[in-house]
């Protein structure tokens, strides 16, 4: 994958006299020590990470972790004290004005946790906003809004004040129009706080089923471990301005690297979290139609399983067939297409957990794992399901 952002050793320090607080940063002081003796408030403190182009990154912690100090310092809205900041392997750090303003009008966008929309201006017209700032032309920027406002599935709305829109609504607008000006990165600070839980779930997923679409960089910042958890390709989890960890869901839930965030996640629930991809298993032994049910039973015994999946030459499944079936077909000369059976369920690596326990409840048979091709990937067993509840 193509390093899209790579941060080094940033620091913010906010005061009158940022730069000599460095060295006390340096000795070895804390937050605290450095706020009581100098009136400095430490916003970040040497922090360092990469970030994948087309990847979700989500930085996650408690107030006062830095958190949102950080991200803005991603667009230097927070100019840094110290350290480096390298989109598409140039320092930004070192941008002057007019390399910067082009930086913030074409490659970088942000989405705010209070929507920032004019309520004087209809739903189109908040999209063009950016746009009209730009000088693009007025039937040009209109075609790009609409666009803008179908990807995030408000077509129909645009000629819509604000204030008739619901505030999941209103934060689709506020996305569309971050997406209008087409850019590779994507800053969300705490985007869904304000919505209720039952609009901020269907904004996640919405999130998720645009992300799948336009692939962009996406920095999501959150204090909501389950959002995080939820939402992110890789979560950062910081505190007083460092960051702990970082981590796939499935590597902090499984190894937390010290007491801060096992506290810290302690409490998910990861049937909500971990996905199909997380406890399925891969396929080591199946079966073609050419394969006599002798074949088929060989297989099953050489690995102790007593029900055997039957594929075609794409890896596509057709069927399964169990160790009793079999049996029986040796005695009454059928093929294993005589005795092919198609009453197990599929499900994509992408279901959650959550999801799947009722499969696994109804289901005879592992459920199976499949690509959008329908190709066979992995299978899940009822025990794997059960024990990512413990």
């Amino acid at each position: 994958m193509t390093k899209k952002i790579k941060v080094e050793k940033l620091t913010k320090v906010f005061g009158k006299s940022p730069k000599k607080v460095l060295r006390s940063l340096d000795a070895g002081m804390t937050k605290e020590e450095i706020l009581k003796k100098t009136g400095h408030a430490v916003g970040v403190n040497n922090v360092s990470f990469e970030v994948e182009e087309g990847e979700i990154f989500v930085i996650m912690g408690l107030s006062g972790s830095g958190k949102s100090t950080l991200i803005r310092c991603l667009n230097l809205l927070n100019k840094p004290t110290a350290g480096k900041i390298f989109v598409d392997n140039e320092n930004i750090v070192e941008y002057n004005k007019k390399d910067l303003q082009s930086f913030r009008q074409d490659k970088i966008a942000m989405v705010f946790q209070h929507f920032g929309l004019f309520n004087h201006r209809t739903v189109i017209g908040n999209i063009e906003y950016g746009l009209e700032i730009k000088g693009t032309p007025k039937i040009d920027r209109y075609k790009i809004a609409k666009e803008a406002l179908e990807i995030v599935g408000l077509k129909g709305w645009e000629d819509k004040m604000i204030f008739e829109l619901s505030g999941g609504m209103q934060q689709r607008v506020g996305l569309a129009r971050a997406l209008a000006n087409s850019p590779e990165i994507l800053l969300m600070d705490e985007p869904f706080s304000a919505l209720d839980p039952l609009i901020r779930r269907d904004m996640h997923l919405e999130l998720l089923d645009i992300q799948s679409k336009i692939k962009k960089t996406i920095i999501f910042i959150t204090h909501d471990v389950n959002e995080a958890f939820k939402l992110g390709d890789r979560v950062a989890v910081m505190k007083d301005g460092q960051i702990v960890q970082i981590g796939t869901p499935e590597d902090i839930l499984n190894n937390p690297s010290n007491e801060y965030i096992e506290d810290f996640v302690k409490d998910i629930d990861r049937t909500k979290i971990l996905r199909a991809k997380h406890v399925m298993k891969k396929v080591g032994v199946v079966a073609s139609l050419k394969d006599s049910p002798k074949v088929a039973i060989k297989a099953m015994e050489d690995v102790g399983i007593s029900s055997l999946f039957v594929v075609g030459k794409s890896r596509e499944v057709l069927g399964i067939v169990t160790i009793d079936d079999c049996i029986e077909a040796v005695k009454d000369k059928k093929s294993l297409k005589d005795i092919l059976r198609d009453d197990f369920i599929t499900t994509d690596k992408e279901t959650y957990v959550q999801d799947l326990i009722p499969m696994a409840v109804d289901s005879k048979f592992p459920i199976v794992v499949v690509n959008n091709e329908k190709k066979l990937i992995g299978i899940i067993l009822r025990v794997y399901v059960l024990s990512s509840l413990v």
